[in-house]
């Protein structure tokens, strides 16, 4: 392994510590290396804030080895920005520091800047290589790479189930199916996510607060979506008491009055298809340019789930299968209409198969048909 692609993982390891805090912005790693030392380390923590190159700057300087950084080599997992956004251009500060090499992960996937900070570096006299590690640094992102090449966040759909495939019993009754562990995972799936998207049907069955609970590290937490067609959520309901912001999303113009005890932050908004359902493609499309959100979970129930995946617009399945049986009566995993013969039927892939205590975690691709 040579010493660069060493030290751009180590930019990548960095990158994860924005993980659940960097939204809407990408999470970025970066290294400072002068005579084969490492000098000074960053990374983006919050939008707004430095981006990871300037953190690792201001790092460097705080330990007193700016002069070292003259003549230094700056790894960083996404293409230096040149534009100016809530910050300066890193470009800008790479150059005023004296980095004379740069080796960048990935070209920065918004296309009307793509390419310019490499220009920018390139112009300044600054030896600029890469990309390297480009798929590796595209994992730490999938969802801005999707927003900003499609318009679309990336979603991903969390189901919990038995091992006959039955998510409730046929009286609704659900808890617990899976295991602690189960449960723990979930909490970082949704601390990654800009959005949770549940349906009416859920919170009248279930009444979850849709949060993040995880102590240990520092959470933005994310904007909950509740679609509710004909405006039944309760005003009583847990997730209104939640502190938060709400996205109400309907298919009728009818404005909801929350309870005066309500602690959220509600907006709605009417986005009906022909059939006087929620058009799912218009709401995404919503969630990424009015609401920057990058990732998306889904935690529905089968009929909404299955309206996602049918209608092409899943990514991914994170599957929970517990060791458990619940018969033929009860409730299925997704309800998808059409599926007639095997030439309808929707492929996917595994990507990863892991246990979490008793229970089986599956990470499922749903291949786009061609």
């Amino acid at each position: 392994m040579n010493t660069d692609t060493t030290y751009m993982q180590r930019c990548i390891e960095l990158a994860l510590k924005g993980e659940y805090s960097s939204k809407p912005n990408p999470r970025v790693g970066c290294v400072i290396v002068k005579d084969e030392q490492v000098i000074a380390e960053g990374w983006h923590q919050f939008a707004g804030e430095v981006h990871a190159e300037v953190h690792a700057l201001e790092k460097a300087k705080s330990n007193q080895v700016k002069a070292k950084v003259a003549g230094a080599n700056l790894y960083v997992t996404l293409e230096p920005c040149s534009h100016h956004g809530k910050t300066a251009p890193c470009c800008d500060a790479i150059i005023a520091a004296g980095i004379s090499k740069v080796v960048y992960g990935m070209i920065d996937p918004n296309p009307a800047v793509a390419g310019k900070g490499i220009n920018k570096l390139k112009a300044a006299g600054i030896e600029v290589v890469g990309p390297l590690l480009a798929d590796k640094c595209a994992e730490l992102n999938p969802g801005f790479i999707k927003r900003m090449t499609t318009g679309l966040p990336y979603v991903r759909c969390k189901m919990a189930m038995s091992s006959d495939g039955r998510t409730a019993m046929a009286n609704g009754e659900s808890k617990w199916i899976t295991g602690e562990e189960s449960r723990q995972d979930v909490q970082q799936w949704r601390a990654r996510s800009s959005a949770l998207i549940t349906g009416i049907e859920t919170i009248l069955a279930d009444d979850p607060s849709l949060n993040v609970r995880l102590e240990e590290v520092e959470v933005l937490q994310p904007l909950r979506v509740i679609c509710d067609s004909n405006l039944r959520l309760p005003t009583d309901a847990k997730t209104l008491q939640t502190p938060g912001e709400i996205l109400l999303v309907s298919a009728i113009e009818k404005e909801f009055n929350t309870a005066e005890s309500t602690i959220t932050t509600l907006e709605q908004v009417c986005l009906p298809n022909n059939d006087n359902q929620i058009y799912l493609h218009a709401l995404l499309q919503y969630l990424a340019k009015e609401k920057e959100c990058n990732e998306v979970l889904i935690e529905a129930g089968s009929t909404l789930a299955g309206a996602f995946i049918k209608a092409g617009l899943v990514d991914e399945i994170i599957l929970y299968m517990a060791p458990k049986l619940l018969g033929h009566k009860a409730l299925p995993l997704f309800t998808i209409p059409g599926l007639e013969s095997m030439a309808d039927q929707i492929n996917l892939e595994y990507s990863d198969v892991s246990l979490l205590g008793k229970d089986c975690r599956m990470r499922v691709r749903v291949l786009k048909s061609q």
